[in-house]
C-alpha cells in the first residue's frame, strides 16, 4: 500500500556559505532554535546536506543549487547584494556567520526561485568560454612572438617553440567550435536562435557562438531592460546634492562574458547596418566620445537580440529604430 503523501505547511530558511572545502549551513526554523552544521564540499557532502534539508516536513529556501528535491527551493543571491545585507546584521566574516545573515536574507528578502538551466545550454556555455579562454591565450602567445621575432637575443628555439603552441591552440580552437556547432544542430531551439543571431549585421558564425551561449541560460521571463543589467551595460548614475556630480558610466556589474562578445558586433555593426550606423554617428555628433557610442551600440545590439529571439523573426533594424531618418547615403550603406 502506498504511503500518503505530506504536503510542507511551513517554510524553513536555510543559509549556505561555500568555500573550497566546506559548506557552513544555518537553518532558520519556526519555534526553533538556530541550527548550524558544516558539510563536506564534495558530491558526498552535498547529498548528505539534501538528506539532512529533506527530513523536513517543510518548504526549504536556500541560496545554494540544491534543487534535487522539490520541497527544497532555492535563490541564486548577488554576491554584493548579501553582502550590503550583512552589513546590516553582522560585523563578523565567518563562514558560520555569512551563513546565518544568507539564512536571515531568505526569510526577510523577497524569494525569487532559480531554475536549473538546460543541460545543453550549460553545455554550450562551456564550451564558449573554453573557445574564450582559448583565443585569449593565442593572442597572448602571438605578442609574444612577434616581440621576440623582434628582438636580437631570443633563440630560434623560443620562436619555433611558440609557433608550434600557436598551431596547436589554432586546432583546438577549430576543434571546439566544431563541437559548439554539433551541439547547436542537434537542438531546435539553439539552432533557430543561431540563425537569428547570424541575421543580425555584424554577427557571424564565430560571435553567435559566444552570444548565444551568454544568453540562453537568461531566465525566459526577464525583460530587455533587465538583459542589459544581466551584461552590466546598463548606466550608473552618481549624484549627491550639488557638490558631487560624476560622469555616467556602465555599471559593469553582470556578465562579463556577454559584455565581451558583444564588442566586436558592435564594431562590424556601426560599418555595415545602416540604422546601427546613424546612431552610433548620431551620438558622436551629441559630443559622446567613440567608446561611449560603441558602448550605447553594443547595448542596442543586446535590445535586438531580445527582440528577435521574443518574436522568433530576422532582424529589421527600421524596428529598431522606427522614428530615425536616415539619409540617402547611410540608406545605401547595407545595399
Amino acid at each position: 500500500m502506498n504511503k500518503p503523501v505530506t504536503t510542507p505547511t511551513a517554510t524553513v530558511f536555510c543559509g549556505i556559505d561555500v568555500s573550497a572545502t566546506t559548506l557552513a549551513v544555518a537553518v532558520i526554523e519556526q519555534d526553533q532554535p538556530l541550527q548550524q552544521r558544516q558539510f563536506i564540499n564534495r558530491p558526498s557532502g552535498h547529498k548528505a546536506l539534501i538528506g539532512w534539508l529533506a527530513k523536513r516536513q517543510a518548504c526549504v529556501r536556500v541560496s545554494m543549487a540544491l534543487d534535487a528535491q522539490t520541497s527544497i527551493e532555492l535563490a541564486v543571491l548577488n554576491p554584493k547584494l548579501a553582502n550590503r545585507f550583512q552589513q546590516t546584521l553582522s560585523r563578523s566574516k565567518t563562514d558560520a556567520a555569512d551563513a546565518v545573515v544568507l539564512a536571515h536574507y531568505s526569510q526577510r528578502m523577497p524569494f525569487t526561485r532559480w531554475q536549473r538551466p538546460g543541460l545543453k545550454g550549460l553545455q554550450l556555455r562551456a564550451l564558449a568560454r573554453h573557445i574564450g579562454a582559448l583565443v585569449s591565450q593565442q593572442s597572448r602567445e602571438k605578442n609574444r612572438q612577434h616581440a621576440l621575432k623582434n628582438s636580437s637575443t631570443a633563440p630560434r628555439a623560443v620562436i619555433d617553440d611558440l609557433s608550434r603552441s600557436l598551431a596547436s591552440v589554432a586546432r583546438r580552437i577549430v576543434k571546439m567550435r566544431g563541437m559548439a556547432m554539433e551541439l547547436i544542430r542537434a537542438d531546435d531551439q539553439l539552432n533557430e536562435r543561431f540563425c537569428l543571431l547570424t541575421s543580425i549585421p555584424g554577427i557571424a558564425a564565430v560571435s553567435a557562438i559566444q552570444l548565444l551561449a551568454e544568453t540562453v541560460l537568461l531566465a525566459p521571463d526577464l525583460t530587455a531592460r533587465q538583459w542589459v543589467a544581466s551584461s552590466g551595460l546598463d548606466p550608473m548614475h552618481c549624484t549627491s546634492g550639488t557638490s558631487v556630480h560624476k560622469r555616467p558610466r556602465i555599471s559593469r556589474s553582470g556578465n562579463r562574458h556577454l559584455r565581451r562578445a558583444l564588442y566586436m558586433p558592435a564594431l562590424a555593426a556601426v560599418r555595415w547596418d545602416q540604422h546601427l550606423k546613424a546612431f552610433y554617428e548620431a551620438l558622436q555628433m551629441r559630443h559622446k566620445t567613440k567608446l561611449q557610442a560603441l558602448i550605447a551600440v553594443a547595448r542596442k545590439l543586446l535590445h535586438a537580440i531580445y527582440g528577435i529571439f521574443k518574436t522568433r523573426t530576422p532582424y529589421n533594424g527600421s524596428k529598431l529604430f522606427p522614428q530615425m531618418n536616415l539619409t540617402p547615403e547611410l540608406q545605401s550603406v547595407s545595399r
